[in-house]
């Protein structure tokens, strides 16, 4: 051997024994595509994740040659971020699971039959239930609770129509409210006709009836988020949005979570209690790697479905009625300034196109020009064109719901006429004014489905792909501004962004597994959720 070939020899196995090792991790994943939904929005093979965190991504050859791990997953299908739900209600779909389900019934008469037949199933002496949409029945008619009389003489039923916003309640129920045709309530109707109460309330009529409710045992509330928990991961949601809770719930939730009986996360609104306000008046905000609690849920009006929208202009099916205020203008402005100083969110449900008018003025007059405060309107279905500027300028989020785009088409412009429908569901234009737009389903209102959410935003068209062309199709959304909207800008909305909503290095490794590529297939309907990961 040549001096040169021994040297060569040398520096060979010197440089040998000084590679690099690999560094060791808890998981290595990889799948014939992962969807980053990062800011570049980069698309990855393989994910390298340690201590429940995501540490790095890229091909299959580079994250194989730095990382080493005893627990290697290979799948065929395609990697997304865990779903976010930007608005639900995840503890009520929970309770109402044990409740009789009036989802899909054509007529009133068949809601009576569903309660029939739940009757027989409980001994709890109230009956309660939700799910009813008299816009979607065969037959038309009145809403009276003259045929639940019938049955239930002498034992309280109160069902609620599918948007929360209504509800039926039989005589027995209105007695033990101690409700008569000459009680009122303000941001609420009872209705009376021909002198008798026909059993249907709205809003904040509602109350007097739930304030009576027997209070669930601490025993039924777990046993509801742990289904919900369920049917959500099962849907490959790994976080969700509670639109409103009262305290023990929050309590509730951070306990569970902490026992690891619960593992999905939460991001909860409180509601604008004085216990909630005092709580976290006290304590501030709570913001464990589960739990997010850092905003309080207002409500300025009602649904459309029910009239209770609060609107600019009558309703055309509904001469000299322009809906409700659920909270006074004067009270909304009281809660966002107290909100305001705690240095919370202000949340706050509205739908017609005075209630979005009246909450964007009130929050432009607390957040005084550009900021990062994230407040929010929950659903801004109706905006007066000329009101849109006002998300830019205030920096005010919008957080829709694509599937109520495709749920109201039917019948929304017999409510607003042809010539208001601009501006109502708006969502590519809402998208264009801060740069992100959060997506939910406001389930149980909607199924939880996120799959639903995202047909909904790209194709404007139910689960029947009607209509042909899709629904005021000029304000579809893209497929990565769909995915994105479940992603990445749902959790920058629950100022989570830091946590979830991607797959970046130092992110929770939250995902789910589909069978296929939704951001190509058409009929993504069809798509199978195959695994749901929420990272410990």
């Amino acid at each position: 051997m040549t001096k040169f070939s021994l040297l060569f020899s040398l520096v060979f196995v010197f440089l040998l024994g000084c590679k690099t090792p690999k560094q060791e991790v808890d998981t290595i994943i990889t799948a014939s595509k992962i969807y980053i939904c990062n800011e570049t929005f980069d698309i990855a093979e393989s994910i390298a994740i340690n201590q429940g965190k995501v540490v790095a991504y890229g091909n299959k050859k580079d994250i194989t040659s730095k990382f080493k791990s005893n627990d290697n997953h290979e799948y065929s299908g395609i990697i997304y971020p865990g779903f976010i739900d930007a608005h639900s209600h995840f503890y009520g779909y929970g309770t109402i699971l044990n409740k009789v389900d009036l989802k899909g019934t054509t007529s009133l008469e068949n809601v009576v039959d569903r309660i029939i037949e739940h009757a027989k199933t409980t001994h709890e002496f109230w009956i309660t239930g939700r799910g009813w949409d008299q816009t979607k029945w065969e037959q038309q008619g009145s809403l009276t609770n003259v045929r639940m009389n019938v049955f239930f003489p002498d034992r309280p039923v109160f069902v609620k129509r599918i948007d929360g916003h209504a509800g039926l309640a039989n005589a027995k129920a209105l007695e033990l409210a101690g409700i008569t045709i000459n009680t009122r309530v303000s941001g609420g109707t009872i209705e009376v006709k021909n002198g008798r109460l026909t059993g249907l309330l709205t809003d904040n009529a509602m109350e007097l009836i739930d304030k009576i409710l027997p209070i669930p045992s601490r025993e039924s509330q777990i046993e509801a988020l742990l289904k919900a928990q369920e049917n959500c991961l099962k849907a490959g949601l790994t976080t969700v949005t509670d639109a409103g809770l009262d305290l023990p719930t929050i309590l509730l939730i951070d306990s569970l979570q902490k026992t690891r009986r619960l593992n999905i996360r939460v991001y909860a609104m409180a509601n604008p209690s004085e216990e909630n306000f005092q709580f976290f008046e006290k304590n501030g905000p709570i913001s464990t790697p589960r739990l997010q609690v850092s905003s309080f849920k207002l409500y300025a009006d009602g649904a459309l479905g029910s009239r209770g929208a609060k609107l600019k202009e009558d309703y055309c099916d509904h001469p000299n009625h322009t809906g409700v205020w659920v909270t006074t203008p004067e009270q909304i402005n009281m809660l966002c300034e107290r909100i305001n100083q705690l240095g919370f969110q202000a949340n706050t449900h509205a739908i017609g196109d005075s209630a979005n008018s009246l909450v964007l003025r009130t929050y432009a007059k607390h957040l005084k020009g550009k900021n990062d405060q994230r407040w929010r309107i929950e659903h801004a279905q109706v905006v007066s064109p000329e009101d849109m500027i006002l998300f830019q300028e205030y920096n005010i989020l919008p957080s829709v719901q694509p599937t109520h785009a495709t749920s109201d088409m039917n019948w929304a412009a017999k409510r607003l006429c042809n010539n208001r429908m601009s501006g109502a569901y708006a969502y590519s234009t809402l998208l264009s004014l801060n740069g992100y737009l959060p997506l939910g389903t406001d389930f149980p209102v909607e199924e939880i489905h996120p799959l639903h959410t995202f047909h909904s935003a790209v194709y404007r068209q139910d689960t029947d792909m009607q209509p042909l062309g899709g629904f005021l199709p000029q304000e579809a959304l893209t497929p990565k501004q769909a995915l994105l909207g479940m992603t990445l800008w749902a959790a920058k909305a629950n100022r989570m962004e830091d946590k979830i909503g991607s797959l970046s290095p130092g992110k929770y490794a939250d995902y789910v597994l589909l069978d296929r590529d939704i951001m190509y297939e058409k009929y993504m309907l069809k798509t199978n959720v195959l695994k749901t990961v929420v990272s410990e």
